[in-house]
């Protein structure tokens, strides 16, 4: 059984940074997907960013090209999420997810594995 744990979350002011962690416990196959997503209230949830473990593969969407970057330490076996020049409307609950192949790194419907979320909170 896959478990993803996030934590990192928090309230900052805009133009501040945090980063998020997710650490996965369990087996997962050789090359998998692993993403970031995230639901503002009353919002669906959408992609924030992605990355193949088999390739140099990344996903991000528009509106935190620039801003986030996704990594993972393989060693301790956590992904991370280093977001940079934040802004209110990056108010959200963030999702770690994690899928097998086939995948695709920015469909929400691809990940079958998440995290109980972090809450992040941007304030102006």
């Amino acid at each position: 059984q896959v478990q993803l744990v996030e934590s990192g979350g928090g309230s900052v002011q805009a133009g501040g940074s945090l980063r998020l962690s997710c650490e996965v416990s369990g087996t997962l196959h050789n090359n998998y997907c692993m993403g970031w997503f995230r639901q503002a209230s009353g919002k669906e949830r959408e992609g924030v960013a992605g990355i193949f473990t088999g390739g140099s593969s990344e996903y991000y969407a528009d509106s935190v090209k620039g801003r986030f970057t996704i990594f993972r330490d393989r060693a301790k076996n956590t992904l991370y999420l280093q977001m940079n020049d934040l802004k209110p409307e990056d108010t959200a609950m963030y999702y770690c997810a994690a899928a097998g192949v086939p995948c695709s790194l920015g469909s929400i419907h691809t990940y079958n594995y998440w995290g109980q979320g972090t809450q992040v909170t941007v304030s102006s």
